[in-house]
């Protein structure tokens, strides 16, 4: 390929062959997409959970069909604004957006397709318990984080590219999917955790003092990747800023979440008319009433009606305070209650023409109406990107939201169905665990596993040599001498493999090494 003038679309190792790779487009970011979607990481998404495993369901979104739509999302919204957003009024975004770094839509659909890679089994699920796992079990200070997991897949662990390590793509695609452009830990500094007002992800978890941000996406092992993709941007946005199409590619996801995800328990006869409409109903009754309610008697009374829409109206002045409006939040909730409630839910969905045609309308209305209320600002919050959304737009986005966490993620039988989940994943880990340190097994580990080992383990003895302060374990602690780090080489390749199966792979897995499966495992992509 020939090197490109523009520094945002130099990649890593610019002398690569194609290593038998085509390249279908003259397009640099056009051939990233390209290689993103020819990529095993990206076909395996559609055996990869997006809320509830669909197990084969046409009516549940899987993590594949959830990043097209965030594609065509993403493309929809950088198109727009990459031609300075006529119809909104908005003439001088083009300009505004070629200082901050530039929004190439093919960019913006290329973060867009990948950015759930790392995505583990079991979706959000298998991310919390990997990272445990992570951090408790094998001492890994910056566990788990499926962000972070994608970024180390195209930069790293991916072998399917034109260079040994990686897809080496553009700085700009390599950007793009830094979503939290930061370490959990020290990297960069000052941490974005230590700033007067914190960046969305890069607080503390409250459940854990002391461990670093709860969202990042770069692992120590990747920290020199960080760098090397942000250099083309560091006189163009602030160090713990997104760059735009990052932006894109993060508003894109919101608003996909926030719309298909409703639709897939619509279907299923998850989401139920009656009680999402009393809750809204109640609160838009009774706000007045329910705003003077002291915070004790709220969190006492929280399974009432009403109770769990006036918390989250709290919880948004405490974290948002520079959007939030009551009246605009009012208004959200009222739209919310007319559009999705009365209309969408009042009709239960039988698979009939009339339910698909609701369906499709109700999808089509609200992408068009969030995609219409993206704006372009030159000195966002640190709480959101230089790419969001106007006042009536963030709120519905957050109502939608609220309707999705409060009347699907929190039933008890989700619950139930998530633990068992849970569970499969930690035996799974523990198993792999035993064989990787069973000498007389030693020799027949899958290849796959035993090649994550030896890379995990060259990466970790160069960081003890190069950089020991990265090198610490969960308490914070250096870590020191060849068995310490062999040991969290060990962890490291355990967790890159086993967040690189599917749910199905994952199931399978565990039944053939607990002895529960009848044929042996065989399947040579993961072995």
């Amino acid at each position: 390929m020939v090197n490109q003038p523009d520094p945002r679309a130099r990649r890593r190792d610019e002398a690569a062959e194609s290593g038998g790779f085509a390249e279908l487009s003259s397009s640099p970011f056009r051939a990233d997409r390209d290689r993103l979607v020819a990529s095993p990481f990206f076909a395996r998404l559609g055996g990869v959970t997006q809320v509830v495993s669909a197990g084969g369901s046409a009516l549940l979104h899987n993590r594949l069909t959830h990043s097209l739509k965030v594609a065509q999302v993403a493309r929809s919204i950088a198109e727009r604004i990459a031609t300075g957003d006529p119809h909104g009024g908005h003439t001088d975004t083009a300009e505004l957006v070629g200082k901050l770094g530039g929004c190439d839509p093919d960019v913006a659909e290329a973060a867009a397709l990948g950015h759930d890679l790392g995505h583990p089994p079991f979706g959000h699920l298998g991310e919390q318990v990997l990272d445990r796992i992570a951090r408790h079990r094998y001492g890994l200070a910056d566990g788990f984080e499926g962000n972070a997991q994608t970024f180390r897949i195209v930069t790293t662990t991916e072998v399917g590219g034109p260079t040994p390590r990686g897809l080496n793509l553009t700085a700009a695609v390599r950007a793009s999917l830094l979503k939290y452009p930061w370490a959990r830990l020290h990297r960069p500094r000052p941490h974005p955790s230590e700033l007067a007002v914190v960046p969305r992800g890069a607080a503390e978890p409250a459940q854990a003092p002391g461990t670093g941000s709860a969202k990042f996406s770069a692992y120590s092992t990747e920290l020199d990747e960080l760098a090397a993709s942000r250099a083309p941007f560091a006189d163009k946005v602030e160090y713990w800023q997104q760059t735009v199409e990052a932006s894109v590619m993060d508003l894109a996801d919101d608003i996909a979440y926030a719309i298909h995800d409703l639709q897939d328990f619509h279907r299923i006869g998850v989401l139920q008319h009656a009680e999402v409409a009393t809750e809204l109903g109640q609160w838009l009754a009774r706000r007045g009433e329910l705003a003077e309610l002291p915070d004790e008697r709220l969190e006492d009374q929280h399974r009432r009606p009403g109770r769990s829409l006036e918390h989250l109206r709290r919880r948004l002045h405490a974290k948002d305070s520079w959007i939030t409006s009551d009246d605009a939040f009012a208004d959200a909730v009222a739209r919310v209650r007319a559009e999705l409630v009365d209309e969408l839910l009042g009709i239960p969905f039988d698979g009939s023409v009339e339910a698909e045609q609701a369906t499709a309308t109700f999808s089509a209305r609200w992408t068009a109406r969030l995609v219409g209320g993206v704006v372009v600002t030159a000195a966002p919050s640190p709480r959101t990107g230089h790419v969001t959304l106007l006042p009536a737009q963030w709120h519905e986005v957050q109502v939608l939201k609220f309707v999705h966490r409060r009347f699907v993620l929190l039933r008890p039988d989700l619950a139930l169905h998530q633990r068992g989940q849970a569970s499969l994943l930690a035996t799974l880990v523990d198993a792999l665990d035993a064989w990787l340190t069973d000498r007389d097994e030693a020799a027949r580990l899958p290849r796959r596993l035993h090649d994550l080992v030896e890379l995990a383990h060259a990466e970790y003895r160069g960081l003890a040599a190069a950089d020991p302060e990265l090198l610490v374990g969960a308490t914070g602690e250096p870590v020191r001498g060849a068995d310490a780090v062999r040991s969290l080489a060990r962890g490291r390749a355990v967790i890159d493999f086993v967040a690189s199966l599917t749910d199905k792979q994952a199931a399978a897995m565990l039944d053939a090494i607990s002895g529960r499966s009848a044929q042996p495992w065989s399947e040579p992509s993961v072995l």
